[in-house]
C-alpha cells in the first residue's frame, strides 16, 4: 500500500468531544458523516437511528449530533439495508470503540487489560546519537542495566531500539542495526519479567528481534516503509505498534489524513494476518509534524480511540516540549514533558513511551485515579 492509498473515512469523531471520564449513554456526540452522492438517503438513515441534529458541513459532510446511546441503540435496532450500509457499520464501529476500551492485548505471556490502568513503555536506546542523550551505544551491558533499572522504577515494557530517528538522523543498514540491538536483546529478553518490544521498521532486523526472544515489534512506518514487516510479524503472531509518519508536514486535514493513515496501517496487518486485537497505534508525536501540529493532535487524541486498537503515545523529552519553555534543552524538560504525559493519558492514551519511569509512573497513578477509575 501506498503512502496515500489509505481508505475513505466514512465517519469521524468531532468536537465538542465528551468527557472520557464520565463517558455514559448520555454523553453529547458530534460527528461527521460523509454523504457520499445521495445526502438525503444519508439524513434518512441518520433521523432513523436516533440523531438529534443533522445539518451540513463542510465540503459534502453532515455534521451529526445525538446522545451515545440513543445512536448505538438506533443502529443496532436499524436493520434496513441500503447503500448506506458501509456507513452504517463505521458508525457503529465508532460509537462501540468510542464507549468501551481497547481488547485486552497478549503480549510476552502477560494479558493488559485496557480502561483501568495507563501501561508505561520504558525507552533503551542501543545508538550513539540519540536525541535525548541517553543512548548506551554498542554496550549490551549498559543497555541490559538500564532495561532492568526501568524495570524496577515500574515500567511495564521495554522498547529497545537500534537506530535513532531523530530530526536530521543517517539511516543505518540492517546489518549494523542488528549487531546493535541483537547483543542487548539476549540479555534482557526473558530476564526482565516485562515483554521486549524492538523499534524497528526494517522487516530483517524484526526477523533477526524476533528469533532473539522480542515479545513485539514498534514499527514508527506503520508496516508502510518494509513491504516485508507485515508478513514477519504474522508468522511471529505478536503485537506490533503502527505509528503515523510521514515526511513532512503539509496536511489539508490533520485528523483527517492521520487517522486515514493508521486506518491503512490497520488494513496492512490484517491482510497479512495480523489479528486487529495485536495492534497498537500511535499518532506519531514529533514525527512529521510541526509542534504546533503536535500538540493539536494531541488536544484531539479521542479521536484515535475510534479505531478500536490500544493507544500509544510519546512525547518525553521531545522538542514539542522545549519549543514552548522556550527552546529549552533535552535534561530541562521532565515537568514539561510530565505535563504532556498527563494530558495524553487523560485523552485516552493506553501505553505512554518514556525515559524517565519512576517519575512518570507518579504521573499516570495519579491521572489514572482522575480519568479512568474512582478512587477506593
Amino acid at each position: 500500500m501506498a503512502l496515500d492509498d489509505t481508505p475513505n473515512l466514512l465517519v469521524r469523531l468531532a468536537p465538542p468531544y465528551p468527557d472520557l471520564p464520565t463517558l455514559g449513554s448520555d454523553s453529547e456526540i458530534s460527528l461527521l458523516v460523509a454523504a457520499g452522492a445521495d445526502s438525503a438517503s444519508m439524513e434518512d438513515l441518520l433521523a432513523r437511528i436516533g440523531a438529534d441534529r443533522v445539518f451540513p458541513g463542510d465540503g459534502n459532510v453532515l455534521r451529526v449530533a445525538g446522545t451515545l446511546g440513543r445512536l448505538l441503540a438506533g443502529i443496532q435496532d436499524d436493520s434496513r439495508e441500503a447503500a448506506t450500509s458501509p456507513t452504517r457499520g463505521a458508525l457503529r464501529d465508532l460509537l462501540g470503540h468510542l464507549r468501551d476500551p481497547a481488547p485486552s492485548l497478549r503480549v510476552g505471556g502477560q494479558v493488559w487489560g485496557f480502561g483501568q490502568r495507563t501501561y508505561l513503555m520504558g525507552i533503551v536506546n542501543v545508538t550513539p546519537d540519540s536525541f535525548s542523550g541517553d543512548g548506551v551505544g554498542s554496550d549490551p551491558a549498559a543497555a541490559a542495566e538500564r532495561a532492568q533499572r526501568l524495570v524496577a522504577e515500574g515500567a511495564d515494557a521495554i522498547d529497545l531500539g537500534g537506530e535513532s530517528t531523530r530530526p536530521g538522523h543517517a539511516e543505518v543498514e540492517a546489518g549494523e542495526e542488528i549487531g546493535r540491538v541483537i547483543p542487548a536483546l539476549k540479555l534482557i529478553a526473558g530476564e526482565l519479567g516485562v515483554p521486549v518490544f524492538v523499534d524497528t521498521s526494517k522487516a530483517a532486523v524484526a526477523r533477526a528481534a524476533l528469533v532473539a526472544g522480542a515479545d513485539g515489534i514498534n514499527d514508527i512506518w506503520g508496516l508502510r516503509r518494509d513491504p516485508e514487516m507485515a508478513a514477519v510479524v504474522a508468522a511471529a503472531k505478536v503485537p506490533v505498534i503502527c505509528m503515523h509518519n510521514q515526511i513532512g508536514h503539509e496536511y489539508s486535514d490533520l485528523m483527517g489524513e492521520l487517522l486515514s493513515h493508521l486506518q491503512g496501517s490497520l488494513h496492512l496487518a490484517q491482510t497479512a494476518g495480523i489479528p486487529r486485537d495485536l495492534v497498537l497505534l500511535d499518532p506519531g508525536i514529533g514525527f512529521g509534524k510541526t509542534p504546533a501540529q503536535n500538540y493539536e493532535v494531541l488536544r484531539r487524541l479521542i479521536e484515535l480511540r475510534t479505531l478500536g486498537c490500544p493507544v500509544v503515545v510519546g512525547t518525553s523529552r521531545k522538542s514539542l516540549v522545549g519549543w514552548v519553555l522556550d527552546e529549552r534543552p533535552v535534561e530541562g524538560r521532565l515537568l514539561g514533558t510530565a505535563a504532556t504525559v498527563a494530558w495524553s493519558v487523560g485523552g485516552g492514551a493506553d501505553v505512554v513511551r518514556v525515559h524517565d519511569v519512576a517519575q512518570m509512573r507518579d504521573v499516570v497513578r495519579i491521572i489514572d485515579v482522575m480519568a479512568r477509575r474512582p478512587p477506593s
